[in-house]
């Protein structure tokens, strides 16, 4: 098919800015790559990020430069081999608890941990559950309130190194959960999702947010009220959602790692189509196959009651592309992507 094959390329929003090639582009430490989440410590330090090799890395601001700040694995030989992963950690979701300034980690294999404010060695705190290890901890976010843990497994088949796999061949074994520090206990609160991914909690803590990455929506489980321990579609996208992060004003930003297409939508629905589809090509073609047309980045930003508020785009691709997290920080956007050795800076106002 050509790429601009209408099956192939994914509809344009109504109202959508094009704004985003004007963001500041911040260079990796030399030889880092894929910052996925962004962070802040409680004292505006930072951001902190983590990268592929298995590093979480600290940018200073007065120095404009980055420094190795902790790792989730205690091997550090051959981290920037791709397929030793698995072996030197890949932190994802990442999230300050503010009143002890410990730094909590979700790896992708090595599970949820943390590590104290002066960094190091991340602790594990949670690996397996019911005596099976965690296959895909993907994200996480912290009620201080309450003491809890949320956080997402995204299969209980795919690893991380299988995402495309585990989008392409209809996998329905994700996992929203809920790790209480008091009791040490884990609990599944959602169960049979679509890729579970990003998380977010509600400024009133009344109810979760959670990404469904191939089924392109975000749920809303309810924590309190009438509804509680009750479920619902919070949005529908267009397109593949990875992190959410709430702002100051309690909106949420939704980073798409890539708008869906025609193929991508049909492809999805039919676990059969992708799965062999799966066994005819590698996971790079099948990776062309659902994110079609031009790689490009687009953020969304909803209301608190799941309202379209905002979109932004770079649609030629130009600086950011398959982005995977948008954090509001002090008038700007933070914006990670897991394929790319930069971060983006848009000022918003």
């Amino acid at each position: 098919m050509e790429e601009n094959n209408s099956v192939l390329k994914a509809a344009s929003i109504e109202g959508s800015q094009d704004v985003l090639s004007k963001a500041e582009m911040i260079q990796l430490k030399l030889g880092a790559f894929g910052a996925e989440s962004v962070v802040f410590d409680p004292n505006g330090g930072g951001p902190y990020t983590g990268v592929a090799d298995g590093r979480i890395l600290k940018w200073l601001q007065h120095a404009q430069t980055w420094v190795d700040f902790a790792v989730t694995s205690s091997q550090r030989e051959n981290c920037t081999a791709p397929e030793m992963e698995h072996v030197c950690g890949r932190p994802l979701g990442l999230r300050f608890h503010h009143e002890t300034g410990n730094l909590y980690i979700a790896d992708a294999y090595l599970g949820l941990q943390f590590v104290g404010s002066t960094g190091g060695l991340a602790t594990p705190l949670v690996q397996d559950f019911e005596g099976h290890p965690l296959r895909f901890t993907n994200d996480l976010d912290i009620d201080d309130h309450d003491h809890v843990i949320y956080f997402t497994d995204t299969s209980t088949i795919y690893q991380r190194r299988q995402f495309v796999a585990a989008t392409a061949s209809g996998d329905k074994t994700g996992r929203l959960m809920k790790y209480d520090k008091s009791t040490k206990q884990v609990t599944i609160l959602l169960g049979g999702l679509s890729f579970a991914n990003g998380v977010a909690l509600s400024k009133d803590r009344t109810f979760l947010l959670v990404a469904e990455t191939s089924a392109c929506r975000i749920l809303r489980y309810w924590l309190k009220g009438p509804n509680v321990g009750t479920h619902d579609t919070f949005a529908q996208l267009p397109g593949f959602p990875d992190n959410i992060r709430i702002n100051s004003r309690g909106e949420f930003w939704v980073a798409l790692h890539a708008k869906a297409s025609p193929l991508a939508r049909f492809i999805i629905s039919n676990s059969w189509l992708g799965k062999t589809l799966l066994r005819k090509y590698n996971l790079q073609q099948m990776h062309n196959l659902l994110v079609g047309g031009q790689p490009h980045a687009t953020a969304i930003k909803l209301s608190e009651e799941g309202g379209l508020l905002q979109v932004l785009e770079d649609v030629q691709g130009n600086n950011l592309r398959f982005i995977s997290e948008v954090h509001e920080h002090n008038g700007k956007l933070w914006i990670a992507s897991v394929m790319m050795s930069s971060l983006g800076v848009y000022q918003l106002f």
